[in-house]
């Protein structure tokens, strides 16, 4: 009961003390879970403080990474100041023969995009990025697409997603103004490839949901 919920802890793969019992280990991490939905650096020093983790930024990654009752507020802003463990949440990431979009999504739904344009939406951009392009080396070669290139495509699909999502924009860019506006920041790439992109946040919605 307690992997279904919490997929990884460094506890489980220790040595248990005689008396150890895994319904007293359920109740600790859901303790630990209500109180990081409440501080999240309260909580992961309280997983800390009784064993349940490992002090290092790969086990604290993988321990979020494989959990589903983090708050994802919380989440946002505990990642937003410790970049180590963001670092290595991102490298858990698998993004092999994934579509752009469909990736982008995924990689979301672990890390929250915040609501607003700044220096963190560009560092969690920045670092999907680098792990596209390492996780696809054949598709970035044969497309043309670079760290960079990719960079520029995914603020164009997070507009694009904005724009044909939102009430408020009541006359939504087209598929020949988005490859358009695209290939301008990023001309190496196929006009064919730019409108599968489009396709795909016409039909499939928001890449940041």
């Amino acid at each position: 009961l307690c992997r279904s919920t919490w997929g990884h802890c460094s506890i489980y793969n220790k040595r248990h003390p005689p008396g150890f019992s895994y319904r007293e280990l359920y109740m600790r991490l859901d303790e630990g879970s209500l109180t990081f939905n409440a501080n999240p650096h309260w909580g992961i020093e309280y997983f800390l403080s009784r064993g349940i983790l490992d002090d290092s930024a790969k086990e604290i990654a993988k321990f979020i990474f494989c959990t589903r009752t983090l708050n994802w507020k919380k989440l946002r802003l505990y990642l937003d100041r410790r970049r180590d463990v963001l670092d290595d949440l991102v490298t858990l990431h698998n993004f092999s023969n994934q579509f752009l979009p469909n990736a982008l999504r995924e990689f979301f739904r672990h890390i929250h995009a915040p609501e607003e344009r700044g220096e963190y939406l560009e560092t969690l951009i920045t670092k999907f990025s680098h792990r596209f392009c390492a996780c696809n080396p054949v598709l970035t070669r044969d497309l043309g697409l670079s760290p960079d290139a990719v960079y520029v495509l995914c603020y164009s699909l997070i507009l694009l997603s904005i724009d044909l999502a939102s009430p408020h924009v009541k006359n939504k860019m087209s598929k020949r103004e988005f490859i358009r506006n695209t290939r301008r920041a990023a001309q190496n790439i196929s006009e064919d490839f730019v409108g599968h992109l489009y396709d795909n946040i016409y039909l499939v919605g928001h890449v940041a949901v």
